[in-house]
Parts: C-alpha cells; structure tokens; sequence
C-alpha cells in the first residue's frame, strides 16, 4: 500500500523510549523511519516526529499537531499525537496523505534578524505554532516569580494581556498570519501589570511550516527611567557593603541579556530550524549554548551570594507545597537528565506535604540538589525524590547513584567555592553553599550522608506547614 492510499486508514501506533528510540511501530510508520534512514529499534529518523517527541517528553504534556514530513520525492501531511507514558512516548499518527514536494522555503533575510538581536531586552522567550510558551530565559523569573516554573506549555496570553493598536489589530497576530517579524506588540504582565513591548521573529520548520516564534521582552516602565527594583532584588548597600549591591544589578543587566540571546540563538542552531546544518557545526552551537549556561549560572550565583550575605537579607515567609516544588524542579530538569540518560522518580501527583519557606527561593534549592545528582548520575542511573513530614520539619530527599562524597568532604562542600575536585569542569563552588545557606534562612537545613562508590543522600527541610 502506497502513502497516498493510507489516508483513510485506522491510526498507526508507536512507541519511544528515553533514549528516543522507537521500539514499537505499526508497519507504515516503522516503513517511513526506515526510508528516513532508521535502523530498526534506532533513534527516530523522521525529524519533524522526533522533535514533537522531545517537546512532549520536555513538556510532560500530550503534544498534538499535523506535520509534514518529506517521503523520497514527495511530502506526507500527519497528523500526530505524542503522549508521555511513563519512560516511554506513545505515537498515535493519522492521517498519511501524499502529495508533491513544496519548494524550499525562502531563509529569513539575515540583516533582519540581525536587527532584531540587537534590540534591547529584558529577557527572552520561545512559542510553538500554536503560541504556547516552550522556552523562556532564566531572566523570566523576575518578571514572574514563583509561576515562572509552571508557565511552560501554556498559551502566551496566559503571560500577557495583549494590547490592540490603532488599527485595531493585534500585531503579533498579523505576524504569525504572515510568518514575519513584528517589533510592536503592546502587552501587560497579568498579575502583575506592568507594560512591556514584544518583539519576535518566526521559527520555519524544515518544510516550510510556521513553527512559532522567538521573541524578547522590554519593559516600557525601564524605557521610561522608572523601572521599581525587581522582585527580591536589594537596594545599593549600606557603608559596610559599599556600592556593592549597586554593582550586582549593573553586573546582572549588563551580562545576562546578551548571554541569554546567545544561549537561544545558539539553540536554535543546534536543533537546525532553519534547514539542514553540517554536524560539526551543530556541535559546534551546542558548546557555545553549554558554556553560556554555565556563565548565566555564574552571575545568578554571583547575585544571590551578595544578597543572601547581607545582614539585612530575609526570605519571604509563605505556605508552599514541597512536593509540588520537587516535582517541578524535576521538570525543569527532565531534559538533562534524559540527555544523560537518568531517569528522575519524582513524588507521584496526587502527593502534597505544607511546609513554611519561600516558593522560588525553595525552587532553586531543589533545583540546585537535582541537578548536582543528575550530574553525578552515570548514564542509565536514578535520582530518587521524596517528599515527607519528619516530626516539625517537611523533607525533601534527593537520592542519587553516583560515586559518593567521602566523610572527610562533606561539609567541605557546603563551603564558598568548596569543591571535592577542584580541577573538575563546570560548576562554580557556590551552588550548596548558597542553597544551605537559604535553607538556614528559611528555618531549615540541608544534610548529606554519603560514602564513596554509594552514592549521596542529600535532606532539604524546612518548618512543617499546616497539612489542612
């Protein structure tokens, strides 16, 4: 049966596991991944399904669209839905109607995106075709605060209350209608209200499709010279500190927006967006977006060990749910852990435990305890991640299979720029020392017990909150 009989055949299923294999597949799909150039049991050859499959892994969310994906000399239009399930993505894909090849479609003019990358900024932020949010910077979070972590895969008007112009018309509409840049779309932040302005340029996926948009954000209060203090962020110092906290918020706005554009552009790169790229090269953008994630780490390290050194630092006192914040800082780990190929066992969905703390400052606590065991995982291990009530304090632990911290360096490692091995690449030396000391601040504590060759066990808690 030829491609352009399948069309009114039943759905064809597949399945993918962790490693982005398919394992499982009807006929007609494991004949497509095997003209596409697949092996049987291979990484997923067709692009256009694998990267629907990544989105929804990255997501934890049911990804449903029609693609086109390239069959020898013509096109297929699919429709395919990838569902996350356990370890594994399930394909469901109707659809299978052939039709002629359509011509290349024409590379967005670079000086325009040149342009576009000079623009100011105040941080960065990604759409699919449907506009739901699927990337946003690290600079998002003082715009949001606590709900950045929960905004990914949501429609972007969730975000923002888009603003008409004079004509009427919503110019970030008109652009996706037309797959062009716009530089003038009106917003406000909902919950919040200040005004920004987005700009963006569309994503053209390799068959000529509107794929979604990547865009910046700028403050019109900043552009104004009225911009109040982001949240948590502290005020120039006092006598004893200097000019320094002054200097932290040059630092951070002077580094990070540029970084983060670098970062994104060089993703964009990496996953070939706009057409095929030699692998070298691909590479090549993925060093450059690794090192710039590590020097964004380094400024946001940098800034909070000046706030958190201060006498007058004081962490907001909330109630938060510290297995809702478990499970979302593995989510926003859940795409390095796949790449090293760790699996994360997070608290099940239905589990709560209240505790007293702050929401985002808990966040990067947890995030930073994550990410250390997924680091130090070896390919194919878990990080286990529980949530408990242990007498007045809730716990989080953070389990990994990695090779230990010996007795004589676990405190060693809660110190400034305390590290077991200090030639080691990546990391600064300040993440733990940071999180135990915002812990403390919290009225809780972090503790590690580890040996080498047994991996570490690290404990975050905080007061117990009211289970009712």
């Amino acid at each position: 049966m030829n491609a352009g009989g399948m069309a009114g055949m039943a759905a064809v299923q597949g399945r993918i596991d962790q490693d982005g294999r398919l394992i499982e597949a009807d006929p007609p799909l494991a004949d497509l991944h095997r003209r596409a150039g697949g092996e049987p049991d291979g990484p997923m050859a067709v692009p256009q399904i694998a990267a629907l499959i990544r989105l929804a892994r990255r997501l934890g969310i049911v990804i449903s669209r029609g693609v086109i994906a390239a069959d020898g000399d013509s096109d297929l239009d699919l429709w395919v839905r990838a569902q996350p399930d356990g370890d594994t993505v399930a394909l469901t894909i109707t659809g299978w109607t052939s039709r002629p090849a359509r011509p290349p479609y024409p590379a967005p003019e670079i000086e325009r995106i040149h342009d576009f990358l000079r623009a100011p900024a105040d941080w960065l932020w990604q759409t699919d075709a449907a506009l739901r949010v699927v990337a946003l910077s690290a600079s998002a979070s003082a715009a949001f605060g606590s709900r950045s972590a929960s905004v990914l895969g949501q429609p972007l008007t969730r975000l923002f209350r888009l603003i008409e112009d004079e004509k009427g018309e919503l110019p970030i509409l008109v652009a996706a209608a037309s797959q062009s840049r716009f530089d003038d779309q009106l917003a406000e932040v909902r919950d919040g209200g200040n005004r920004v302005r987005l700009s963006g340029v569309p994503l053209v996926g390799s068959e000529g499709e509107f794929a979604g948009f990547s865009g910046s954000v700028a403050s019109l209060v900043e552009e104004e010279g009225q911009a109040p203090p982001a949240e948590g962020r502290i005020e120039p110092a006092d006598e004893e500190y200097g000019d320094g906290g002054a200097f932290g918020e040059r630092l951070d706005k002077a580094l990070r927006t540029p970084l983060d554009r670098i970062v994104a552009n060089a993703d964009s790169i990496r996953a070939q967006a706009d057409g095929p790229l030699r692998g070298d090269y691909a590479d090549y953008a993925a060093d450059i977006a690794r090192a710039g994630r590590h020097l964004l780490a380094l400024i946001d390290d940098l800034v909070d060990l000046q706030a958190i050194e201060r006498p007058d630092f004081r962490p907001l006192v909330e109630e938060v749910d510290l297995a809702d914040v478990a499970r979302r800082a593995a989510g926003l780990l859940a795409v390095r852990a796949a790449d090293r190929s760790v699996l994360l066992d997070r608290p099940a969905p239905e589990e709560s435990l209240a505790a007293i703390g702050e929401f985002k400052r808990a966040l990067q606590i947890l995030v930073n305890l994550i990410g250390n065991a997924v680091r130090y995982s070896p390919p194919g291990g878990s990080v286990w991640i529980r949530a408990a009530r242990e007498g007045a304090a809730a716990a989080v632990v953070v389990a990994d299979q990695g090779r230990g911290i010996a007795p004589a360096d676990q405190e060693r490692i809660f110190e400034k720029f305390g590290r077991v091995d200090p030639d080691e690449p990546g990391g600064t030396g300040l993440g733990l020392y940071i999180a135990r000391r915002l812990a403390r601040a919290m009225g809780g504590d972090i503790v590690v017990d580890s040996a080498p060759g047994q991996g570490a066990r690290f404990v975050f808690t905080l007061p117990a909150g009211d289970p009712s």
